[in-house]
């Protein structure tokens, strides 16, 4: 055969591959998913917004930004066919006394999707910010909340020069009453709808397919492939499923050669791309945005060595501590309780059963590092002043991430098992979104047809 014809059929292949994944799950054309989410953004201004203000004690919201400079939450405010802020958007939103829902303007030259609604008429009041004070006035709030916050970026969007504009706008009188939107702004990021989460582990799926795939003998060439390799076929990947990511996968290596110091590397520093070998520990650190709503996730594989049908049990047993860990962790998630707590109670427990490892787990939905209660970070095992002192709240998403450090006699070292995991906390219980990683992943998998004895 000639190499113009296998490069042909190879393309073909690589093409028919794609597709069967693509029917696999059903991912929404950009049309289907714009639809989605403006959907569910009604849904979530209409059924969440008015509880979360009398939760905050907030009766008027006020989310301001420039056209490329925008407020993280005002991004999860415009409809799914605007990708920035337009000139200076502004959005007042305003629940009256009394009232079960919410008024929400658009202090601006447009509609902003459907919920809010254009008022200002430059052609009749020329100057916007006078608009917006004329609209503040008229509605006399008690609290009016601003995006400015110590301990949250998401919450803190609110530049100084609109700061400062509108404190120059409104009336003395009026100065008292601007407080913090800290609150408010995290409670509208992490809280999710039914109609989100009845989506979410359709999304989780996906990832974790597409974890699989690369971690197997699909993409794996022992001896040839390396971790870079393995990084950038995810990136395509996703780009080829018309999904997004918001970080750059990574792939490292754990093995028994006592030169590799992958078990004490400090996350700062990135891992060095290697040739992936038999007896290799893969472990992979991976993404995907899909309407809106963020993925994180981490899980491991074994290069089997040839002789080898299954990954060696002293490596299972290893992986139970993280499992374990796992464990431990989300029984002390509790309604009420901050993320300070919950590290604290988590870590009395891994001390009492003898487990070395960290706990560095965060909220998840609309950011990948989402606003929410901070649970550990690897760098800090001890509280996280502000954002750890935040209270679990039902209806919140989160990434279960954290390491158990196992020493394996048959490496005569430690092993590091990282692992990550989506899961929704209802009030009541954690539910992992698709299920966790249980067992490693040999690479390749099992054909039951074959043996090595």
């Amino acid at each position: 055969m000639d190499k113009k014809r296998l490069l042909t059929l190879l393309i073909l292949f690589l093409m028919s591959a794609s597709i069967a994944f693509s029917q696999k799950f059903h991912i929404l054309s950009q049309r289907e998913q714009a639809a989605v989410i403006d959907k569910w953004l009604e849904e979530r201004i209409e059924t969440l917004l008015p509880s979360l203000m009398d939760r905050a004690g907030i009766d008027m919201w006020l989310i301001i930004s420039r056209e490329y400079n925008e407020d993280p939450v005002i991004r999860t405010f415009l409809p799914a066919t605007w990708h920035a802020a337009r000139r200076r958007t502004m959005l007042l939103i305003y629940k009256a006394p009394g009232a079960s829902n919410v008024e929400a303007l658009a202090v601006a030259r447009y509609d902003v999707g459907k919920s809010f609604k254009k008022a200002w008429e430059p052609e009749t009041q020329p100057d916007q910010w006078k608009q917006l004070t004329d609209l503040i006035v008229e509605r006399n709030p008690n609290k009016i909340g601003i995006n400015m916050s110590k301990d949250y970026g998401h919450a803190d969007g609110l530049n100084l020069t609109e700061y400062n504009t509108l404190m120059e706008y409104l009336p003395e009188n009026y100065h008292s009453k601007v407080v913090s939107a800290q609150n408010l702004a995290v409670g509208w990021l992490e809280t999710r709808t039914d109609a989100e989460m009845a989506t979410y582990r359709h999304i989780q799926s996906i990832a974790n397919d597409i974890i699989a795939d690369g971690l197997s003998e699909k993409v794996i060439t022992p001896g040839v492939t390396t971790t870079e390799d393995v990084q950038w076929w995810y990136r395509e990947r996703i780009k080829e499923l018309k999904l997004d990511t918001w970080f750059h996968p990574s792939v490292d290596i754990q093995r028994a050669d006592p030169t590799n110091k992958e078990s004490e590397r400090n996350f700062a520093v990135k891992a060095a791309s290697e040739v992936i070998m038999p007896g290799d520990m893969l472990h992979i650190d991976f993404g995907i945005t899909y309407l809106r709503l963020n993925t994180d996730t981490q899980q491991l594989a074994y290069v089997l060595k040839p002789g080898e049908d299954d990954v060696p049990q002293y490596l299972k047993e290893a992986f139970k501590i993280g499992n374990r860990l796992q464990d431990i962790l989300t029984s002390n998630f509790v309604k009420g309780r901050t993320g300070n707590d919950i590290l604290r109670e988590t870590r009395k427990q891994m001390d009492r059963e003898g487990i070395r490892g960290s706990i560095y787990s965060h909220p998840l939905g609309t950011h990948g590092h989402a606003s929410g209660p901070t649970i550990g970070m690897w760098d800090n095992q001890g509280d996280t002043p502000g954002a750890g002192d935040y209270p679990l709240y039902p209806n919140t998403l989160y990434a279960i991430e954290l390491n158990a450090v196992v020493f394996v006699k048959e490496w005569n070292k430690d092993l590091r098992v990282m692992l990550e995991e989506g899961a929704f906390f209802d009030g009541q219980k954690v539910t992992y979104l698709n299920g966790r990683q249980r067992e490693i992943m040999p690479i390749p998998r099992p054909q039951p047809h074959l043996k090595n004895r």
